[in-house]
């Protein structure tokens, strides 16, 4: 997996729900390696979630969309559930409070909201 597809797999993990819980079903089954590679993830989708940059990040917009991400993220409780993942495999909490500047990129996810009635 390249760096730019481990991005995107963990943009999507952290706020495309049924990628989640597609992962997570496929990481119950899987393998000890596979577990390893699943925390890491799980990890960082994790600190997608921790406080925005101050500076360093690579463009306004990118910035934004991850704001709007994590807003919305918030009324499906994917933080909660990233959490109860993480210590299902055993993983110590997260010593990071900030997003590393280099994980805010302009990547594009299906629209975030709860479908209107």
């Amino acid at each position: 997996m390249t760096a730019r597809e481990r991005l995107q797999k963990t943009y999507e993990l952290a706020f495309d729900p049924p990628s989640l819980f597609a992962f997570w079903r496929k990481c119950r089954q899987g393998d000890d390696a596979g577990q390893c590679e699943a925390g890491k993830l799980l990890d960082d989708a994790l600190l997608l979630h921790q406080a925005l940059p101050a500076n360093g990040y690579a463009s306004q917009r990118a910035l934004t969309r991850l704001a709007l991400y994590q807003a919305r993220a918030r009324a499906f409780g994917l933080v909660g559930r990233i959490e109860s993942y993480r210590q299902k495999l055993g993983l110590a909490p997260l010593a990071a409070h900030v997003i590393p500047a280099g994980m805010v990129r302009d990547i594009a996810l299906p629209p975030l909201a709860r479908r209107q009635r």
